[in-house]
């Protein structure tokens, strides 16, 4: 894994099949690009993902308490997952564009509406291309097509605003006696006035926050409403905060917390399944010969699979109960390149640490509101696998107020 991720990093790409089933909606960002391509797009995107702009819980705060809003008070039966992905896609299109899709907010306008359904058809169809490969021209859904469309040319409005008005844009900012609220797109378009660029990135960011959040969310609650010991411990940690709201500060000291965020990592890492083509004739340092400890050899043009899902689930990096959902199991591991939720090498994902400040957060918050959580769901967790893994049947719980 390292050899392909990190030491061998130059000889293997995301492959032009991969990049070719994404372009419909994404078409050329950081998430679908080789090469210079690629370089260029880190380049420009990694800047706006500055430590003191992670720092800032008010980014967070002003979607969880919609959120926690919308969640029951009597006890009666929500679907956490749902509430996620809307919760989601409204921070990432708020922090993106300066303007939330308002998706938890059942009343919202019909156009934001239309993007946040519009999103979901594409990536459901970008799944299907990227499992079909070469045979992806098979598939033809007019809903899919339209989808993309509409979903591209709602991003490029924003777009368009920006780069048209960003002196006007500019200037409004500079004259406010506040510190200016900060858009990543106010940002980008100071290094490029490219439209597509632009919108390209957008999409490539959206798709990635939007989802890793949501999934990390919905599994964690399921998980945390069959059991009890790990939730009366971690709402013990929570209380220690005698019901303020958490500083980045007070996340990042919260041991319990990060524990347990990193045990559904282990065992449900939002994207389970990766790949690498060669784009050379290459070597990997074991894995050939009788016993599998000989190198082995990869002609270029090879396309090998990877899965972080039954990595993180190997005895001998975990030990024998490597399969439990076990926190404290993290008090002395330090797997490095055994635990890679977020990818790793140079690829590594930007975003990380603002999709697991974002998840803590909404954690805290919702532990801080409720005394207790309830399954209401029999079914054990059934994984639901599209770009990313989900719960097949939501994130079904009863949850009691403080």
């Amino acid at each position: 894994m390292q050899a392909i991720l990190s030491n061998k990093f130059n000889d293997f790409d995301l492959g032009h099949l991969r990049n070719k089933s994404l372009e419909p909606l994404l078409g050329t960002g950081i998430f679908t690009s080789d090469g210079e391509a690629w370089k260029h797009s880190r380049a420009l995107v990694r800047p706006n993902f500055q430590r003191n702009l992670i720092a800032d819980v008010e980014v967070y705060e002003k979607h969880v308490s919609k959120l926690i809003k919308c969640l029951p008070k009597d006890g009666s039966t929500v679907d956490l997952q749902d509430l996620f992905f809307r919760m989601t896609i409204d921070s990432a299109t708020d922090f993106l564009f300066g303007e939330s899709v308002d998706s938890l907010n059942y009343d919202s306008s019909q156009v934001s509406d239309s993007f946040a359904r519009n999103f979901v058809i594409s990536q459901k169809g970008l799944a299907i291309r990227t499992r079909l490969g070469p045979l992806m021209f098979l598939y033809k859904d007019k809903k899919f097509s339209q989808a993309t469309i509409e979903a591209r040319q709602y991003v490029d409005q924003f777009v368009e605003k920006a780069t048209k008005y960003r002196a006007t844009i500019e200037a409004a900012r500079s004259s406010n006696d506040s510190a200016p609220r900060y858009v990543f797109l106010h940002e980008l378009s100071k290094q490029t006035q490219d439209r597509k660029v632009l919108t390209d990135q957008l999409l490539n960011i959206l798709l990635a926050g939007r989802d890793t959040t949501a999934s990390l969310l919905t599994i964690t609650f399921f998980i945390l409403a069959r059991t009890p010991d790990v939730w009366t411990k971690l709402r013990a940690e929570v209380l220690n905060l005698e019901g303020r709201r958490p500083s980045f500060e007070d996340l990042k000291s919260m041991k319990y917390l990060t524990w347990v965020i990193n045990e559904t990592l282990r065992l449900y890492p939002p994207v389970p399944v990766n790949s690498r083509t060669a784009n050379k004739d290459t070597f990997l340092p074991v894995g050939g010969g009788p016993g599998g400890k000989d190198p082995l050899f990869v002609p270029r043009g090879r396309k090998v699979l990877y899965s972080i899902y039954c990595m993180h689930r190997l005895p001998e990096l975990y030990g024998s109960d490597a399969t439990e959902y076990r926190p404290e199991r993290w008090a002395n591991l330090k797997p490095s390149w055994g635990f890679i939720p977020f990818n790793g090498g140079p690829r590594v994902c930007i975003g990380q640490q603002f999709a697991l400040t974002e998840t803590a957060y909404t954690i805290v918050r919702i532990l801080q509101e409720f005394r207790n959580i309830e399954s209401r769901d029999p079914q054990t967790f059934n994984e639901k696998l599209t770009l990313i893994i989900t719960s097949n049947n939501g994130c079904k719980v009863g949850l009691t107020p403080s």
